[in-house]
């Protein structure tokens, strides 16, 4: 069938990189590929070819079926309205529209069939959250979770560039006797240390980020009264979030149970044989796409344990957490798009 014309806006980003990357590993039909961001002048390799990044315009939008959009909020709400005006499908990363009532907040694993409830913008949601809730909803829709208290140990790349660089080079300088090092990406000095504090502080002391996961489970799972508490925390580890997750549950479910389910689960990849030492770690969840999960046990401090769960998941931010989601997205767009067109056949049509 003939492809789909794609744009990634933030295209030389960190996000936008592994967006094109992501959609060359997974074969996306791509007819023609524009590459926007805030300034042109320069190229990037992509299937072999060079491609000339655009400076964002009113026409920067013009014939695109999916526009995938890796770019801050103020941007997206400034052109993502000029994308869906020119006729494309809008897949945001960024927080602008996440929580609009109108706008789909989605991760393929969980919720597909919101997708067809857009209108011209679908929200890809934050990276903690995606990694939960790819690990939460299979054992959502078998008992049903009630309340989900979350510590998340998310790395430093969830800052982009120069928070990788900020640990690389702290690291270096303390190394070498400097205790003092340069502090410019995050609140503190990050080498060797933690830091309970991503994004601002908002209402009842929680941050922006603690209240995402909050707020953005609730519209994903379907379940607008879950009670959630996060605790969001940077720590000095390069690559992939870690969260450690407990649940308590409408309905009793045993360990075992809960690996059945997350063993059959799809995006989760379950390694919990605490005896041979193979529990979920940033170190092995990078540069992949599935949610890892283990640590399965009983909440034994739980009022009633047989409905309370703890585990430990580790998933990619920047993969799985942004770029991959979004592109999963853009692939059920286009199915749909190109079955509306004719292109390939509708196995529902008689």
């Amino acid at each position: 069938m003939s492809g789909a014309n794609v744009a990634v806006f933030g295209a030389t980003g960190a996000v936008g990189v592994e967006m094109l990357k992501i959609l060359e590993e997974r074969n996306f039909p791509v007819e023609n590929l524009r590459l926007l961001a805030s300034r042109g002048e320069r190229t990037v390799r992509w299937r072999g070819g060079d491609y000339a990044v655009e400076a964002i315009g009113p026409a920067g939008f013009e014939g695109v079926d999916v526009a995938l959009f890796a770019v801050e909020g103020d941007v997206s709400r400034e052109w993502a309205p000029v994308a869906v005006k020119s006729g494309a499908v809008v897949i945001d990363n960024s927080s602008a529209f996440r929580m609009a009532p109108e706008v789909p907040l989605v991760v393929p694993e969980v919720n597909p069939e919101d997708i067809a409830t857009h209108r011209g913008i679908i929200a890809n949601p934050n990276c903690s959250t995606i990694i939960a809730v790819v690990a939460l909803d299979p054992l959502h829709r078998a008992a049903g979770i009630r309340r989900l208290i979350a510590s998340t140990y998310q790395a430093v790349s969830g800052a982009g560039r120069q928070g990788v660089e900020e640990l690389e080079k702290q690291t270096r300088a303390y190394a070498e006797g400097n205790i003092n090092p340069e502090v410019s990406a995050f609140q503190y000095q990050i080498a060797f240390n933690l830091i309970p504090h991503i994004d601002a502080f908002a209402e009842g002391d929680y941050t922006k980020e603690e209240l995402k996961m909050r707020n953005e489970s609730r519209k994903i799972l379907h379940c607008p009264d879950l009670r959630v508490s996060a605790t969001c925390v940077r720590v000095p580890v390069m690559r992939s979030h870690s969260e450690a997750l407990t649940i308590e549950t409408e309905r009793p479910l045993s360990p075992d149970e809960a690996r059945a389910l997350l063993s059959d689960a799809k995006g989760v990849k379950l390694v919990d044989a605490p005896a041979e030492k193979a529990y979920p770690m940033p170190l092995f969840a990078s540069d992949q796409d599935l949610i890892h999960v283990g640590r399965v046990r009983r909440d034994e401090s739980a009022e009633d344990p047989s409905r309370a769960l703890t585990l430990w998941v580790c998933g990619d931010q920047i993969r799985k957490g942004a770029a991959t989601n979004a592109v999963q997205i853009a692939e059920i767009v286009w199915r749909e798009k190109a079955k509306t067109r004719g292109l390939i056949e509708d196995p529902s049509t008689p």
